[in-house]
């Protein structure tokens, strides 16, 4: 039976428009190396200071630490500034899926690529909290102690990329959502995302991996990465478990 369920967040779970494959692609590009729109691809879903380092080496670049704090600094302010000029948004049935998740007793935890000081903001607009001791904070890694506020989605816990010693495709962030919460067994975890890095990461956890189709990638396309179920989004989630 399932216990936990770990979803990604932007393209996932957060309709964020795209915005965080445009920041990446032009914080690299302004060192002076090449992207492509698949190579971004490719890391997306992945620590951002790992991709942003990954991406400009690949592109011709040389990745030199203060080129990459530079860079990872840059796309940290193009990513707030299309946040505050059009900003994310849940994804359709998101929220009922969670708290009808949660009303069965399943815990429900974020996990992102992103670093903390953007995921907070992140999640700060959009109203969700993390419960901490029975009561509900802005972002935080928290795990939930009281009932769930029936005006606002209260996560069990949140993971971000620097919690963790590596990002995606290492299974860390899912490992550290069951730490948080209790759960101990990966036979009662299920890790959902919409990029092959969300997918591989789970499969090395060793939880149901579950792919959604709310991002970038086709059904062909994450169909070609370990997985147990291709869905809709994560909508669909509560249909596939048993009641």
């Amino acid at each position: 039976m399932i216990k936990l369920v770990a979803c990604d967040m932007a393209g996932t779970t957060i309709d964020e428009h795209g915005d965080v494959y445009v920041a990446l692609a032009r914080a690299v590009e302004e060192t002076g190396a090449a992207t492509t729109a698949e190579a971004v691809q490719e890391w997306m879903g992945a620590d951002k200071v790992e991709a942003i380092t990954a991406l400009i080496e690949r592109g011709g670049g040389t990745p030199a630490p203060d080129t990459v704090r530079n860079a990872f600094a840059r796309f940290k302010q193009l990513l707030a500034d299309s946040y505050a000029a059009n900003p994310p948004v849940p994804l359709t049935g998101v929220e009922d899926a969670i708290r009808e998740l949660q009303d069965r007793g399943i815990k429900v935890a974020l996990t992102t690529g992103f670093s903390r000081d953007v995921a907070e903001p992140l999640l700060a607009g959009l109203g969700w909290t993390v419960a901490d001791d029975g009561g509900s904070i802005p972002g935080g890694n928290g795990t939930a102690g009281g009932s769930k506020a029936r005006h606002g989605i209260v996560l069990d816990a949140v993971v971000c990329a620097d919690d963790v010693a590596a990002g995606r495709p290492a299974p860390y962030m899912i490992h550290r959502t069951m730490e948080l919460t209790g759960v101990q067994d990966v036979r009662e975890v299920l890790a959902a995302g919409d990029t092959a890095n969300d997918l591989l990461a789970a499969t090395r956890a060793g939880v149901t991996a579950v792919g959604v189709l709310t991002g970038k990638l086709n059904r062909a396309a994450l169909a070609q990465y370990p997985h147990q179920h291709i869905l809709d989004g994560v909508r669909n989630i509560p249909a596939i478990l048993p009641v």
